[in-house]
C-alpha cells in the first residue's frame, strides 16, 4: 500500500476535521495544539498528517508534499490552483465572505477604498460589478480599517457578527458562503486511487450522516 499524507491546519478547521477523519479510521496519535511535531502518525499504518499554516494547504497539495488537505473555500479562491482536485465540501467551519461597513454610511463620492486579506477575490468580485476601487491589503484586525479612515469598507469572513456589531459596521453584501473542502494532488490521485477512494467515499459518508443528524 501506498503511503498518504494529510495536510491539515490548527485551529477549527482541524478540531471540526478530526470526527470525519475518525469515521474512515483515522485518529492522529498526538494532539498538535499541545506537541511540536509538525507531522503526525495516525492510527492507521501508512498515514500521517502534516500541520501547517491554513493558507500553505493548498501549496503542499498542489506540489505533492501531502497527497489530501483541508482548506477553506476563501484559501482556494484567492489562490486558484491546476494542479488540485476538489472532490468534497466537508461542510464545517462554514461562514460568509462578505463586504461589510460602517452602519448607515454611504459610498464616498470618489474611489471606494477596500481593505482585506482577500485581494485577488475582492478585485474579480468589483471587476464583475464593473467597480473600480482601491485595494488595501491588511492581515488582521481588519475591523479597524474604517474606523480609523484607512478604509471605506472591508471584505472579510464574517460567522456571527458580532464581532462587526461591536466595532460599529455592518455587513452590507455576501461575496461568497464558505467552507472547508477536501482537495487531492492530481497526481497522488492517479498514482493512489487504490488508497484515497476509499477515503474519499468514507469522508463522504460522514458528511451525509452529519447532515442528518444535523436536520434530525
Amino acid at each position: 500500500m501506498a503511503d498518504l499524507t494529510i495536510a491539515l491546519s490548527k485551529g477549527r478547521i482541524y478540531k471540526d476535521t478530526l470526527p470525519l477523519l475518525a469515521e474512515a479510521g483515522i485518529v492522529p496519535l498526538e494532539d498538535p495544539e499541545t506537541s511540536r511535531k509538525l507531522i503526525i502518525e495516525t492510527s492507521r499504518p501508512g498515514v500521517r498528517v502534516v500541520v501547517i499554516r491554513a493558507a500553505d494547504v493548498p501549496t503542499f497539495v498542489e506540489h505533492g508534499a501531502a497527497d489530501l488537505g483541508v482548506s477553506g473555500k476563501d484559501v482556494l479562491m484567492e489562490n486558484p490552483s491546476n494542479g488540485l482536485y476538489e472532490p468534497l465540501d466537508l461542510e464545517i467551519a462554514r461562514c460568509r465572505l462578505m463586504v461589510a461597513a460602517p452602519v448607515n454610511s454611504t459610498a464616498p463620492s470618489g474611489r471606494l477604498r477596500v481593505a482585506t486579506k482577500y485581494i485577488e477575490t475582492a478585485r474579480r468580485w468589483y471587476a464583475a460589478r464593473g467597480e473600480q476601487v482601491e485595494l488595501i491589503k491588511l492581515y488582521g484586525s481588519m475591523e479597524l480599517a474604517p474606523l480609523v479612515d484607512l478604509a471605506d469598507c472591508i471584505v472579510d469572513l464574517v460567522e456571527t457578527g458580532n464581532t462587526l456589531k461591536a466595532n460599529g459596521l455592518e455587513p452590507r453584501e455576501t461575496i461568497a458562503h464558505i467552507s472547508s473542502r477536501l482537495v487531492v494532488n492530481k497526481a497522488s490521485m492517479k498514482m493512489k486511487h487504490t488508497e484515497i477512494q476509499p477515503l474519499l467515499e468514507a469522508l463522504g459518508r460522514a458528511v451525509v450522516a452529519r447532515r442528518a443528524e444535523k436536520a434530525a
